[in-house]
């Protein structure tokens, strides 16, 4: 028995069978979009306004965001040069915000997580595709890379903190 009941039409529930993951939208417009910068066509998402109030903090919140929609590629099938291309999104945004300061700058314009989205948006239809043990390989490299995006920070603050440190007790 549906749980949508037999009253449902077919386009309905096709229109639901097909309906992208709702909090996939939600987490990049959070992420990525959140707030227009006003009198500019600029919107930015808490990445970077965490990034900047709180280094690090805006990092391991994109790369959540980052691992959920990689997983999301794996369940709707998206062909392995598209998974590729979303890993290299990640890399760019981890490396490129791991830069004090500028880096938080870098995720204004940087949406890898919009991107992302878009790329499943794009591919998610395709019934022929499986994920293989490629797609796991680079969701799984994905992974790592979002990894040493929050750990990048964390090292260099640790480092730059111990070289202040250095320099008052001389």
């Amino acid at each position: 028995k549906s749980v949508l009941g037999e009253d449902v039409s077919p386009e309905l529930k096709k229109a639901i069978k097909t309906q992208l993951a709702p909090w996939a939208e939600r987490l990049v417009h959070m992420t990525d979009e959140l707030i227009r910068i006003p009198g500019t066509d600029i919107h930015i998402g808490i990445d970077p306004i965490l990034g900047l109030l709180l280094p690090g903090a805006g990092d391991v919140i994109t790369g959540a965001g980052s691992i959920s929609l990689l997983f999301l590629a794996l369940k709707e099938r998206i062909p392995t040069v598209a998974i590729g291309r979303m890993v290299a999104n990640i890399a760019i945004d981890t490396f490129g915000g791991a830069v004090p300061i500028l880096g938080d700058a870098f995720d204004i314009y940087w949406r890898a997580n919009r991107k992302n989205l878009e790329i499943i948006e794009k591919y998610r239809d395709d019934p022929k595709a499986e994920p293989s043990s490629v797609d796991k390989l680079l969701v799984y490299g994905g992974v790592a890379l979002v990894l040493l995006g929050i750990a990048i920070p964390l090292v260099l603050g640790m480092i730059f903190g111990l070289s202040l440190g250095a320099l008052f007790t001389s």
